[in-house]
């Protein structure tokens, strides 16, 4: 994942540009990958509330560390790959994107 200038005004687009789109599309066809992506947005509703500011807020967190540890998107899910696409289907599933403000 390339994290370009400016990534972090917006976390929510951004991820949903760089990941999200693909991941969720490959989710159509991929029952196992639904179920473990369905797991991960469980504990994201039991841990935070799910507004578009505190998800985000989440994103920069978690993107922060996978960076720390050096991380990157091998095109195979993963525990990090699956709670990032977890994030992507919550925001695309509660519409945090739809005003068209940045997120």
């Amino acid at each position: 994942m390339v994290f370009e200038e400016g990534w972090a005004a917006s976390p929510l687009r951004w991820l949903m540009n760089a990941l999200g789109d693909a991941q969720l599309a490959r989710m159509d066809g991929d029952p196992g990958l639904v179920a473990a992506v369905d797991q991960h947005a469980a504990v994201l509703r039991d841990a935070i509330p799910l507004d578009r500011e505190t998800l985000g807020d989440y994103l920069l967190g978690f993107l922060d560390e996978l960076r720390h540890r050096g991380w990157s998107f091998s095109g195979e899910p993963d525990a990090p790959s699956l709670r990032l696409t977890a994030v992507c289907w919550l925001t695309r599933e509660l519409g945090l994107l739809e005003d068209g403000t940045p997120a």
